[in-house]
């Protein structure tokens, strides 16, 4: 069984390029990713990951999604798993799930609690260095048939986080997290490079210095904006692009392309200032991606490598 450490991928890749596919809720809704996996696999990405709801709450629907694009073997699947609500033997269970089909990386996530909960069960964890930890020891116990056991991914996030609104201690649980054996880290979402380029800074002078990821979701719609404000709050839309959005607010096939307009612009500032990696929200969505690669002039994520 050949494995690919994320150590292994960066080596070969340099700066890599990836995609997030979110499990699919209906048949319907399968179907389509379906019909769009190949799309996404012509785009020739270093990984893709898989999201995994708030305590578990898709945890069916995403181990059979990873499971189906590992069988494949043509979009290496990293899985999201999020310790929130869970009790150390799930967590043991759902490793000892993986590591025998041959997944060689986690993004390891503390996750939200549970809508239709207000307490979400027990749980033996916290916050996501816990789950780093129990990783780690998983991996050092042999149990994984990889050399070095599972690659391990965490979450940053550039403009803060809601429940850390102090930046300081904000910085030392990333820092926590990178200690504790977190290989990378991807970002969340921001639409406004220079908080993502002074946070990429202060990690360096924190000591940080694993690879850093940065997350971009291009604007679709006018209802996809205020999405991505719910899943980052505290997420910064300049003026200049709500203006520009201001002016077309009646035209959805105008939004659409200013907002992949935005996220060239975000891409190639990036490229510009050396990012270890571009991670795509995808929303399943490879028409909007194809249309980013092209404008950058991209035929494969190789061209932005």
């Amino acid at each position: 069984m050949s494995f690919m450490h994320i150590h292994d991928i960066m080596d070969r890749d340099g700066r890599t390029i990836s995609f997030e596919f979110f499990p699919p809720a209906t048949d319907m809704a399968a179907t389509t990713l379906e019909t769009r996996l190949e799309q996404f696999a012509a785009l020739k990405p270093s990984f893709v990951s898989v999201t995994y709801g708030g305590g578990g709450s898709t945890r069916a629907r995403t181990h059979d999604l990873v499971l189906r694009l590992q069988s494949r073997g043509v979009l290496d699947p990293v899985p999201h798993l999020t310790c929130l609500c869970h009790g150390r033997s799930e967590i043991a269970q759902v490793l000892e799930q993986y590591a025998a089909v041959g997944i060689g990386n986690l993004l390891a996530l503390r996750g939200d609690m549970p809508r239709e909960s207000a307490t979400g069960g027990s749980s033996d964890y916290q916050y996501a260095v816990d789950l780093v930890t129990h990783i780690v020891e998983f991996n050092g116990s042999g149990a994984h048939p990889g050399p070095r056991g599972f690659g391990i991914g965490v979450a940053g996030f550039p403009e803060g986080h809601a429940d850390t609104p102090n930046q300081l201690v904000h910085m030392d649980h990333l820092k926590a997290k990178v200690d504790a054996g977190a290989d990378w880290i991807t970002t969340q979402l921001f639409a406004d490079n220079s908080h993502f380029l002074d946070w990429r800074e202060r990690c360096e002078l924190r000591g940080i210095e694993v690879p850093i990821v940065a997350g971009i979701m291009p604007i679709t719609s006018l209802a996809t904006m205020k999405r991505m404000a719910d899943l980052a709050a505290g997420m910064t839309f300049p003026a200049k692009l709500q203006r520009r959005l201001m002016r077309h607010q009646d035209d959805a096939a105008s939004i659409e392309q200013i907002g992949i307009q935005w996220a060239v612009e975000q891409c190639n500032d990036l490229l510009d200032t050396g990012v270890s990696g571009i991670h795509f929200y995808t929303l399943n969505r490879s028409d909007a991606t194809k249309r980013i690669f092209e404008a950058l002039g991209a035929g494969t994520s190789a061209d932005l490598r």
